[in-house]
């Protein structure tokens, strides 16, 4: 596999970012653009999120895509909205039918791990619910640079690369050949700073926009998806993608000291970020050492036990996430945590390719959003003259009928991209996420303490030093962690790795409107981030 040098790496420290009148933060300075854009247009911030995500399809292809789920909170005057745009397994899919074929778990790559695509639906829903200006306003900016094309920056050239050398070596199979035809056309990933478009995922933009989504779930693009499946035995059908809709959620949250901090509810692992908070709460937080992050992994390894055995499709769900939000219950698990590592469940939590955005306007709305094709790109598999890549959500689900997250025809799969919103005393302070699989409910942890605990502001939260637990005891920290805690650390148990590759700490994005309505933006040193203001 090629070095990150070989395609374009950076992590440079920049400085927060002020604003009044609206402010969009995302890991693409052309996609961040294009929401202002849109802002300075007349829209608001929920417009221009659509914007900017619809960009991010385009000039950010390794981490998402049209063939990927999304979710979002919205601040819409003075109010709380969660949007759960995730799809389900397809309703000709089964556990009996996958180990007919001798699968014992769901391959990562292929028809097995494909899901009803939920982004279309999410752009369409906030766009209709709560936007100004329509879809064929705000993806147009999209579709130009899908037309045009675009220069590739450092962090998307190196995951790109990254993705291609996976590939060539994973996907044998003829109807993975559209894959490369896409996003290889050289025979190579694009390197930094060389130009890419799609004039097929230019077309499928058009539609989509032409038609408020509906041809992507009841038109000539779920027909084309329909008989790229059937071609290749696959199991998604066109009316999985007609029954599909998109669900609209009351978020959950735990006080966390003073501040309300909000999660979507299953079948997104927010659940897990509040499980931790909620233990973490009863500890004084009195410095970044080696006592406090112990405290915080430990913390994660008991959300993520109880995040792996009951997160499922909401429908689904054993117990009701409100069981875990109890101070009773954030004591009980409080008080497993010792002085040494422990490790109270098995697994490991994989990384994965994900965007996140937050907008702000100066009416007081924002908007908290991330969409994903999984890891990779995805399932590997793109829909012939469209350059739809379809994701492999479905590679969390179990193929054991007894677990919680088992497939069943119909069902929404544990989701690891979760979106998060602070508010106090009732009034919004601003959207935050983190991205990259299992390390986001970490990362909103690790960000969010720093700025609650430490009084970091949002850029200084995102560039402090990270940690990700992984499996066991392993943890693994960055190159810049320092040294005395991670020798603290080792002490009580832990088993401290450096990892030299940056992108597996996950990339953030925060805005925080204080009192006097004054925006404060961070963005990601461990990606090519912006925070356009205006």
């Amino acid at each position: 596999m090629k070095k990150a040098e070989d395609y374009g790496s950076n992590m440079s420290k920049q400085k927060v970012v002020y604003g009044y009148n609206g402010m969009v933060a995302t890991t693409q300075p052309s996609a961040a653009q294009a929401g202002l854009d849109i802002l300075k247009k007349g829209g608001n911030a929920i417009d221009a999120a659509v914007a900017t995500a619809a960009c991010l399809t385009v000039v950010e292809p390794t981490s998402c895509g049209i063939g990927g789920d999304a979710f979002a909170i919205i601040w819409h005057d003075g109010k709380m909205h969660g949007l759960n745009s995730s799809g389900f397994a397809p309703y000709g899919i089964s556990i009996e039918k996958l180990k007919e074929k001798g699968y014992t778990k769901i391959p990562e790559y292929g028809w097995c791990s494909v899901t009803v695509p939920g982004v279309p639906a999410a752009w369409r829903e906030l766009s209709d619910k709560f936007g100004r200006l329509g879809m064929a306003e705000t993806l147009n900016p999209a579709i130009k640079y899908a037309e045009g094309g675009y220069p590739v920056s450092p962090t998307v050239a190196y995951s790109w690369g990254k993705a291609f050398e996976i590939y060539k070596e994973a996907l044998k199979g003829k109807e993975f050949k559209f894959w490369f035809d896409t996003f290889a056309p050289k025979g190579r990933a694009p390197l930094a700073g060389e130009v890419w478009g799609s004039s097929d995922l230019a077309n499928s933009l058009k539609k989509i926009a032409q038609t408020d989504s509906t041809s992507f779930y009841t038109g000539e693009l779920a027909e084309k998806i329909d008989k790229f499946s059937r071609d290749y035995n696959g199991f998604i059908r066109k009316e999985d993608l007609e029954a599909f809709k998109p669900i609209w959620v009351d978020p959950i949250s735990i006080n966390y000291k003073g501040y309300d901090v909000w999660e979507l509810p299953p079948n997104g692992q927010g659940l897990v970020t509040l499980i931790a908070l909620n233990i973490l709460k009863g500890f004084d937080y009195k410095k970044d050492d080696a006592e406090t992050i112990h405290r915080q992994i430990e913390a994660i390894k008991l959300s993520f036990a109880d995040g792996k055995e009951y997160i499922t499709d909401a429908d689904r769900m054993r117990l009701n996430p409100e069981v875990f939000l109890t101070d009773e219950y954030g004591k009980r698990k409080r008080n497993l945590i010792g002085e040494n590592a422990k490790v109270p469940m098995p697994g490991k939590a994989k990384s994965g390719g994900t965007v996140y955005l937050a907008t702000a306007d100066s009416g007081g709305n924002m908007v908290s959003y991330i969409q994903s094709n999984y890891r990779n790109s995805g399932s590997g598999l793109v829909v012939p003259n469209t350059g739809i890549a379809l994701q492999s959500r479905g590679v969390d689900f179990s193929l054991n009928p007894e677990d919680a997250n088992c497939l069943e025809p119909g069902k929404r799969s544990y989701h690891t991209i979760i979106p998060g919103f602070i508010t106090k005393n009732g009034e919004a302070m601003g959207p935050f996420g983190v991205t990259g699989a299992y390390m986001q409910p970490q990362g909103h942890v690790q960000v969010l303490t720093n700025m609650l605990e430490l009084g970091l502001n949002p850029q200084e939260a995102l560039d402090a030093h990270r940690w990700q637990w992984t499996v066991g005891n392993t943890v693994l920290v960055e190159p810049d962690f320092p040294m005395d805690i991670a020798k603290g650390l080792a002490e009580m148990g832990h088993n401290i790795i450096t990892e030299q590759d940056i992108s597996t700490f996950g990339r953030g994005q925060i805005i925080i409107r204080n009192k006097s309505g004054v925006l404060a933006g961070g963005t990601e040193c461990r990606a090519d981030g912006s925070v356009a203001v205006w």
